[in-house]
C-alpha cells in the first residue's frame, strides 16, 4: 500500500511537471508563432485615408490568417484641419508637436509599432521615431522595396507639393536607386489644391482624374513607367485600369508593412 501510494505520488508529481513544461511550451510557440503585434495608427490625415488604413489593415491579416482573424489596431485620429492650417503656414515644429503626442500615446496604450497614415506627415518621420522606442514603420521605405521588387528604375511621384518638391521622400527612393520624376510647377501647384481642396472633402471629381491622367501622360513621355500616388487619396481617384503604367498604391504598400511586422 505504501509503496503503491508512493507511486501515485510520484507519477502525479512527474505528470504535474510535464504539464508545466508543455505550457510553458506551448505559450512559447504562441508567442513565438502565432503572436499578433498591435499597429498604432495616426490617422485622420484625412479620415477618408484613414478608413482606407483600417480596413486594408484587416483585409490582409484575414487574408493572412482566414477565419475571422482582424488586426490589432489602435488608432489616434487627428483633427486635420488643425494639421492643414500648420503645414500651410509651413509650422512643421507645431506638426510635429501634435504627432509626436499622438505617436506617444498610442505606445503607451500598448502599440508595438507606429504607423504614420499620410505620406507628406513623414517629413517629421525622424522627429518621431526620436520620441518612441517601439519603431515608425516609414512609407517611403516600404514603397522603395515595392519598386525595386518590379525592378523598376524611374517612376512617377504624384503627392502634394510637400512631397513632391521636398527631399524627406526622394532621399529614400534615391538612396535604393530609384529615379523620381515630378511635374512642373503649375501641375504640382494643381495637384496640391486638388488634395487639399477637393479630396480632403471627398471630393473626387471626373475633371479632376482627366487632369491627373494627362499629367501622367507627360510623365510617361519624360520617361517615368510607374507612378508613386504618394497621397493616400490619390488611388481613391486613380485606378490600375485608368493608365498602362505600374502604379504604387502607397496605402497598400504601407499597409503590407505593417502587417508583415505584426505578423512577424
Amino acid at each position: 500500500m505504501v509503496v503503491l501510494l508512493f507511486s501515485l505520488t510520484v507519477t502525479t508529481f512527474y505528470n504535474c511537471a510535464v504539464n508545466k513544461k508543455l505550457y510553458k511550451l506551448n505559450s512559447f510557440f504562441q508567442q513565438k508563432f502565432f503572436y499578433m503585434k498591435t499597429i498604432g495608427l495616426i490617422g485622420g490625415l484625412t479620415w477618408l485615408s484613414t478608413a482606407e488604413y483600417y480596413k486594408t489593415l484587416n483585409q490582409l491579416v484575414n487574408e493572412r490568417l482566414g477565419g475571422v482573424h482582424s488586426a490589432k489596431i489602435i488608432l489616434q485620429s487627428l483633427e486635420f484641419n488643425e494639421i492643414k492650417t500648420l503645414t500651410e503656414n509651413n509650422d512643421w515644429k507645431g506638426i510635429a508637436t501634435i504627432i509626436c503626442a499622438a505617436a506617444k500615446g498610442l505606445q503607451q496604450a500598448g502599440a508595438n509599432c507606429i504607423l504614420i497614415g499620410a505620406n507628406t506627415m513623414h517629413k517629421i518621420a525622424d522627429e518621431i521615431q526620436a520620441t518612441v522606442t517601439i519603431p515608425v514603420i516609414h512609407i517611403a521605405d516600404a514603397v522603395a522595396e515595392e519598386i525595386n521588387k518590379k525592378e523598376l528604375t524611374r517612376v512617377g511621384l504624384l503627392g502634394t507639393k510637400y512631397t513632391m518638391q521636398l527631399d524627406f521622400y526622394k532621399d529614400k527612393l534615391k538612396a535604393k536607386g530609384i529615379e523620381v520624376k515630378i511635374p512642373g510647377e503649375a501641375d504640382i501647384a494643381y495637384i496640391n489644391n486638388s488634395i487639399y481642396e477637393e479630396f480632403s472633402k471627398n471630393i473626387f471629381l471626373p475633371t479632376t482624374k482627366t487632369e491627373y491622367l494627362r499629367i501622367m501622360k507627360a510623365l510617361t513621355q519624360d520617361g517615368a513607367t510607374g507612378f508613386i500616388l504618394g497621397c493616400t487619396e490619390i488611388p481613391i481617384l486613380i485606378k490600375p485600369e485608368d493608365i498602362d503604367a505600374t502604379l504604387f498604391d502607397t496605402i497598400q504598400i504601407h499597409c503590407k508593412a505593417a502587417v508583415n511586422f505584426a505578423l512577424g
